[in-house]
């Protein structure tokens, strides 16, 4: 196989970029994702620490496709152009690559600075790292500004087709605080982000964020996404439709996980937990209301 370079700041990181699996067999090389075809995590080249991430495709046919719509490592670097440009912050790419065989891409790399102190959103508001984190006022700030920063990406024309919490980076310093987006191979910049894309972002999030965020945490968040609380009739037709629509990527899927199974020859029964959803946004949080917060109902 032969390797293509698709991106590098500078010469220095063009040979780096040549050395990434060596980097990521390195002993130092320190895994934070490791799942399906795809493996990241950080490595110190020198005294800088870098990100790297490596993409696999599975079969030569599935590398034909991604060699003529681009591959991940391609779409990431196209995602950071299109974030950086509109003012949105995101890593910086280093340097990106490609393993091709027989005009198939077989694998890509990217290589990116670092976040340094930046955490996924739920380990930034996980109670059990302080007394702050605990704070409903704290809490009730990060949400706010998580939620106009995704609003603001929708309303500069920006798509992510995978707006998961851990895809949301947050670093607190002394300018304050930082989000940054990440997983960019799945951006893309449209005239205009419509509403059922909207609705597919906010249902990911809420899909993720619902291990860690109280009911009433997570209708806030969409009150705050749509600039305020809307009048109760609305409220109820909106969270309608995003249940709807919820229910629907639920059994979707279901049937992509019993499909998967099926071809790892794992039995599955029962269906997915839907428990922690939007569908328990509707109703009062008395629990919430007993630890002295606002008492939300649609």
């Amino acid at each position: 196989m032969r390797k293509y370079l698709l991106f590098a700041r500078s010469p220095g990181w063009a040979a780096i970029a040549q050395r990434s699996d060596a980097l990521m067999a390195a002993a130092e090389f320190r895994t934070v994702k490791n799942e399906a075809k795809t493996r990241a995590g950080l490595v110190a080249v020198g005294e800088q620490q870098i990100f790297i991430k490596r993409f696999e495709t599975r079969s030569w046919a599935d590398g034909l496709i991604e060699r003529i719509r681009g591959s991940r490592a391609a779409r990431s670097l196209k995602g950071a152009a299109i974030l950086a440009e509109a003012g949105f912050d995101c890593p910086a790419p280093l340097a990106a690559i490609e393993t091709r065989s027989a005009g198939s891409v077989r694998a890509s790399y990217l290589l990116s600075e670092a976040l340094g102190e930046a955490r996924t959103l739920s380990q930034f508001v996980d109670r059990r790292l302080g007394a702050e984190r605990r704070d409903f006022r704290w809490r009730r700030e990060v949400s706010r500004r998580v939620a106009g920063q995704v609003r603001s990406l929708h309303d500069a024309g920006l798509y992510s087709s995978d707006l998961q919490e851990t895809n949301l980076m947050l670093e607190q310093n002394r300018a304050g605080l930082r989000i940054y987006f990440v997983d960019l191979d799945g951006f893309r910049r449209l005239g205009r982000v419509s509403w059922r894309r909207r609705e597919r972002n906010l249902i990911q999030l809420d899909r993720s964020v619902g291990r860690f965020l109280s009911r009433a945490e997570r209708l806030r968040f969409l009150y705050d996404y749509l600039g305020g609380r809307p009048e109760r009739a609305r409220a109820r037709r909106m969270v309608a439709g995003l249940l709807k629509r919820r229910g629907r990527k639920e059994r979707e899927y279901q049937r992509r996980r019993q499909r998967r199974n099926r071809c790892d020859g794992v039995a599955t029964t029962g269906q997915r937990a839907t428990s922690g959803a939007l569908s328990d946004l509707i109703g009062t949080e008395s629990a919430d209301n007993q630890r002295g917060k606002t008492t939300e109902t649609l």
